[in-house]
This record gives C-alpha cells, structure tokens and sequence, in this order.
C-alpha cells in the first residue's frame, strides 16, 4: 500500500495540476459567467468521472493501449472543441436585458452539462500527460493494490470537486457584478471568447 507521504504528494501536485489555468478552468468559468450555477453537480461530476476514467487507465496499465487509441482521444478533444465553440456561439448572441440578470443565462439540460466537462477533459491532453506521465513520480505504480487504487480516487473526488465547483462560485459571483445591459452583452461576449479560446486550446494540443 502506498505510504501517507506519497498519498500526500499524490493530492498536492495533483491539486496544483486542477487548479493551474488551463482549457478546463477556463471552461468552468466561461459556463459560470455564461449560464450561473445552473447543472453545477452534474457539470462538475463530469470533470470527476473523466479524471476517474484516466486514472483508471494509468493504473491498470493501459497507457500503452491509450496510446495505441491515440485517434480515439483526438476525435473526443475534437467533439469537445466543436461543442465548446456551439456553446460560445450561443452565449454570444444571448437576448440581455438588466431587469433580471438570471434571465440571460443559456439553458442546458444535466445531461449537456455533464457531458460538456466529460467530453473535454477525456480530449485535454493537460489531465492525460498527468496520470500517466506525472503521477507516476508521485505513486509507486508497481505497487498499487485495489485498496490504494480506492484510496487515489477518494483523493480525486475530494481534491477536484471542491476546486471545480469553487470557482464556479467565485465566477458566478463576479457575474452578478453586472447589471447594465451593455455590461451584460460585454460579458456575454467575453465569455463567448473565453469558451472559444479554450475550445482552441483543446483542439490544437
């Protein structure tokens, strides 16, 4: 079983890898300034069951075969982009209107928003190069048994939901710092340019 040092390693650079900008903190903000909170669970749930997917994968000795299903993960990161850029599309020519903030939001359905975070993590090569590049300076892959495995995805849930769902918070907040119609097509259209930018970011990596 893996020590509590390296768990506590596995957590720390695992926390800094979530956290650090990247094509999915600019998509949790880019939702959050452009449809609130709304689907917060399941838009979250699909970072955590991804990063899940790909841990897995490095764990159980798959990483060759992922590699060898390269044009697999380059059609998801390409599916994902696409969504994303529909998604700006849509929040850029979103009606405004002061009198209610909350009625500019796009709507989306649970399932929309999970497979939203799902579909581009699987395709964002930043958590892809870390389970099974990083990681494995920080976890002994030769001796994970299926009680560390449990222990490691603990550690993803209670590290990347809290962080994902934080600074949805924090942007939905600054959302509501905006109540002039100007200010809210501003913001419409910066976060359209956000979501397009990380859809970019997804495609060319």
């Amino acid at each position: 079983m893996t020590n509590l040092t390296g768990l506590f390693l596995f957590a720390t650079v695992y926390f800094i890898a979530v956290a650090t900008p990247g094509p999915g903190v600019a998509l949790v903000i880019a939702r959050a300034l452009g449809k609130g909170l709304q689907g917060l669970p399941w838009f979250v749930a699909g970072f955590v069951l991804a990063d899940l997917v790909l841990m897995t994968l490095a764990v159980s000795g798959l990483a060759v075969l992922a590699r060898q299903f390269e044009m697999a993960f380059t059609l998801v990161r390409y599916a994902g982009a696409l969504y994303l850029c529909y998604l700006a599309w849509r929040i850029w020519h979103a009606p405004v209107a002061a009198r209610d903030i909350d009625a500019v939001l796009v709507q989306e359905s649970p399932l929309k928003a999970f497979l939203s975070s799902f579909a581009l993590t699987l395709g964002n090569p930043k958590p892809i190069v870390f389970f099974l590049s990083i990681m494995p300076l920080a976890v002994d892959m030769k001796e994970i048994t299926f009680s560390t495995y449990l222990e490691l995805v603990i550690i993803v849930i209670l590290v990347i939901a809290p962080v994902m769902a934080g600074i949805s918070l924090l942007a939905d907040r600054a959302r509501r710092l905006f109540r002039s119609e100007r200010a809210l097509r501003n913001l419409n259209r910066g976060t359209a340019g956000a979501m397009a930018g990380a859809a970019l970011m997804v495609a060319t990596r």
